[in-house]
């Protein structure tokens, strides 16, 4: 039993390796990677689909282009079902290495944080040229490609803004503007395409 505990143990370890291996940053060269801001088409009348126990509105079409900041993992309770990864973005002048060089940035308890000792560019630019985005896959083979991302690369992705209810009450409302910060400013996207773009 013994043997069988430290195997399983070893197993984990190596695990846990592969996938740090797998996800470890890359450093493109300074330059802005994402010029464009994301293109959204808010919709008058928004469907509905249906995610187990969990109710999508589309409120809006989404399609954006920009660098990866950082990515976090989620494995365990309801919403890492629905939403098991996600992405720190960056557009404009936050996709410049030369940038970000002097911004610490993190992921945690489904935020993105930021930190800068002196700003490399206004404070106000930080805020609405970034977001932490929340990914629902529509299927497999999305769910398999958000896996893949790296931060340092360059995403395209499309889908729609949606807004996410359980008939108990519970409810997760995306945000329709790139211009607000804190509790609530996270889009919630239901990724129908993911392109990793070439450097």
């Amino acid at each position: 039993m013994r043997k069988l505990l430290i195997v399983a143990a070893a197993l984990l370890l190596l695990l846990a390796v592969l996938k740090q291996r797998q996800h470890r940053p890359l450093h493109p060269a300074p330059g802005v990677l994402a010029a464009e801001v994301p293109v959204q088409v808010d919709l008058d009348h928004g469907a509905q689909l249906q995610r187990g126990d969990v109710t999508l509105t589309t409120r809006a079409h989404f399609d954006i282009t920009a660098r990866v900041l950082s990515r976090a993992d989620y494995t365990w309770g309801d919403d890492a079902q629905l939403i098991p990864e996600d992405l720190a973005l960056g557009w404009g002048r936050m996709s410049d290495s030369a940038v970000l060089a002097k911004i610490d940035i993190s992921q945690s308890g489904r935020f993105y944080y930021w930190h800068v000792n002196e700003f490399p560019i206004p404070r106000r630019e930080i805020e609405t040229s970034s977001a932490n985005m929340h990914m629902i896959p529509a299927d497999a083979g999305v769910k398999h490609e958000l896996e893949q991302v790296r931060a340092g690369q360059v995403v395209h992705i499309e889908g729609f803004l949606v807004d996410a209810s359980r008939a108990n009450g519970w409810h997760w409302r995306t945000s329709m503007s790139r211009d607000d910060t804190g509790a609530g400013a996270c889009e919630l996207i239901y990724v129908e395409s993911l392109d990793i773009l070439p450097p």
